[in-house]
C-alpha cells in the first residue's frame, strides 16, 4: 500500500456497506457504454494547501484535479488526497487576472490570489518536473481562485454537512502561512522539498499587481466570510391558468 492510501484509511470515511458485486459490474459496463466526456477532460493533478476564510487556523491539504475550459478558465475537482477512494470535498474555479478584473467588488471579495501559493512552492504538480510546469505555473502566478469546501473532512465529518465554506489560498502574511508539519507530511509523501522547489521558482515572474479586493481578510482586519443556512420564503411556480 503506498502511503497516500495508508494516509487515507485515517481519514473519516462515510458509513455505508461495501459495493456489492452486481454494484461493480453495472459501474464497469456504463463505463464502457458512456462517454463520461467531463471526466476525461482533466488533464492535470496538482497538490497544495488551503485556509478556512473564517478560521485560518483550520489547514488543509487539497488535491486538485484540474480541465481547462479555455486559456482563462479552469475548473477543478477538489479531493482529500490521491488514493482512490478519496472524497471529493469541494470545487474550485480560477480565472486569469483579466477576468478577474471585470467582476463586481463584492464579488472579487470571495477570490484569492495565487502568485504567493506559486512562489512559495506550496503548489506543486506531482512527478512532474519544474522544468515541464514552469509554463503553466508562470501563467497560474497570475490567476485568481474561488475555492467552496463541502465536505469538512479536517473537522471529523463522515459526511459532507451543513453549509459550503469558503477556502483562501495560502498567503505570507499573519494568520496565512502553512503549518510545517502539514508541508512537511505532503514533502515526505512525494519525495520533495517545497524549500528547494520555492528556491528553483525565484525567476517566475510576479504579477505587476494583485488587486487587494482578493484575499480580503489581510487589509480588512482580519475579517472573513462564512456561509450561514437562513430560512427563505419559497418562490412558488406560477399557477397554471385554463
Amino acid at each position: 500500500m503506498d502511503q497516500g492510501a495508508a494516509a487515507h484509511l485515517t481519514q473519516p470515511q462515510p458509513p455505508g456497506e461495501k459495493m456489492r458485486m452486481g454494484q461493480q459490474l453495472l459501474d464497469k459496463g456504463a463505463k464502457m457504454m458512456q462517454s463520461l466526456k467531463p471526466v476525461k477532460q482533466i488533464s492535470q493533478h496538482a497538490c497544495s494547501f488551503a485556509l478556512y476564510a473564517h478560521d485560518l487556523s483550520r489547514q488543509i491539504e487539497t488535491h486538485h484535479y484540474v480541465s481547462r475550459v479555455n486559456q482563462d478558465f479552469l475548473q477543478c475537482a477538489l479531493y482529500d488526497s490521491d488514493a482512490s477512494d478519496a472524497h471529493l470535498i469541494g470545487v474550485e474555479y480560477i480565472v486569469s487576472d483579466e477576468i478577474f478584473e471585470t467582476l463586481s467588488p463584492d464579488e472579487q471579495k470571495l477570490w484569492h490570489s495565487h502568485a504567493y501559493e506559486i512562489k512559495s512552492g506550496l503548489f506543486v504538480q506531482p512527478r512532474v518536473p519544474e522544468m515541464v510546469a514552469k509554463p503553466e505555473l508562470q501563467n497560474l502566478a497570475k490567476t485568481y481562485g474561488k475555492f467552496w469546501c463541502a465536505w469538512q473532512v479536517d473537522r471529523g465529518d463522515k459526511l459532507p454537512l451543513g453549509a459550503p465554506a469558503l477556502m483562501m489560498s495560502p498567503q505570507a502574511a499573519d494568520g496565512g502561512v502553512v503549518k510545517e508539519e502539514l508541508v512537511q507530511k505532503r514533502d515526505d509523501k512525494y519525495n520533495i522539498s517545497t524549500e528547494a522547489i520555492k528556491k528553483s521558482r525565484v525567476e517566475l515572474e510576479e504579477p505587476e499587481w494583485i488587486n487587494p479586493q482578493a484575499d480580503y481578510w489581510k487589509l480588512h482586519d482580519g475579517k472573513g466570510f462564512a456561509v450561514d443556512i437562513v430560512g427563505t420564503e419559497m418562490k412558488l411556480r406560477a399557477p397554471r391558468f385554463p
